[in-house]
């Protein structure tokens, strides 16, 4: 026993012992589920069996439509929900931080509220919402303007607006924490000597907190790319299922589910799992470098 301590407490041990759990968990619950996928997307895999089929699936991928609706409908999802959840959570939040903003805290905790909800119940009620009998909350709010009643959850725009909508109320709360966060890392110092310059509030916006600013930005949008490529539960709980009509509401996890879980083609899911994942990777890669983040020092 006396032994074992000495070891665990030895200066060279002891970093190793740290850095174990992480080692394990990354080789457990991420190198061999990769590992495994990019063995199963060259095999055409069914219950009890399974055979090489090389580039097959991949070149199934290319020439599929559905697929390709899927990918059209993750990245306009994508693009749109990181135009609106990148500038309104950062006014939010430079908005409670101000000195003259009253009941701080009780609009954080009102903008917070929606990310703790369960996606399962959101969509449920956003549902309700978009529902096509004329009752429901978005008909009725159409007939106070005089317009009739329309099936949201079957056209191509409406049924987006609802998943936006949804994304939108639900993550606001979450990237407005992450710029209060980078607010509050801001010197006041240049803030103070902006009010002896007279400097506006937008001025000091413009020019202290949008710049100073920029990692978090870099954050949120990194992260908002990848959670606008892999999103399914809110469009399975909206729609019902993960048959939307016309494809309206099919994403790329979507497509996989339907393959690996509805229809148990392992092998063909798997290969649209990589291609969601070297997507996201590459499309990260590029903003990292279009914003400096990455490939800065080689250029000096």
């Amino acid at each position: 026993m006396q032994k074992v301590k000495r070891i665990l407490y030895s200066q060279k041990i002891a970093p190793y012992v740290f850095v174990l759990p992480f080692v394990l968990t990354f080789l457990v619950f991420f190198l061999y589920p990769l590992t495994t996928t990019i063995k199963m997307s060259f095999q055409d895999i069914l219950p009890g069996q399974e055979q090489w089929v090389g580039l097959k699936n991949y070149q199934r991928l290319l020439t599929d439509k559905v697929f390709g609706q899927a990918v059209f409908n993750s990245l306009r999802y994508m693009v749109i929900t990181c135009a609106l959840l990148i500038p309104f959570p950062m006014l939010f939040a430079y908005m409670i931080s101000s000195r003259s903003m009253k009941f701080a805290g009780a609009f954080k905790s009102i903008y917070f509220v929606p990310v703790l909800s369960s996606v399962v119940v959101a969509g449920l009620i956003f549902r309700m919402m978009f529902a096509e009998q004329p009752d429901a909350m978005m008909n009725s709010l159409l007939a106070l303007f005089g317009q009739p009643a329309i099936w949201w959850l079957k056209l191509e725009y409406p049924s987006l607006l609802a998943l936006v909508l949804l994304c939108c109320w639900r993550w606001t709360g979450m990237n407005m924490l992450y710029y209060l966060a980078g607010i509050k890392s801001i010197p006041t110092e240049l803030y103070e000597a902006a009010d002896i310059d007279g400097a506006s509030a937008v001025q000091k916006f413009t020019k202290i907190g949008w710049p100073l600013l920029k990692p978090t930005t870099i954050y949120v949008l990194t992260i908002s790319i990848y959670a606008g490529l892999a999103m399914f539960t809110e469009s399975y709980m909206v729609f019902g299922n993960n048959a939307s009509p016309h494809n309206y509401g099919l994403t790329i996890v979507g497509y996989l589910y339907r393959y690996g879980f509805e229809k148990l083609r392992m092998g063909y899911a798997s290969a649209v799992g990589l291609a969601l994942l070297v997507g996201a990777l590459a499309l990260n890669l590029v903003q990292l470098r279009l914003t400096g983040t990455i490939g800065k020092r080689g250029d000096k």
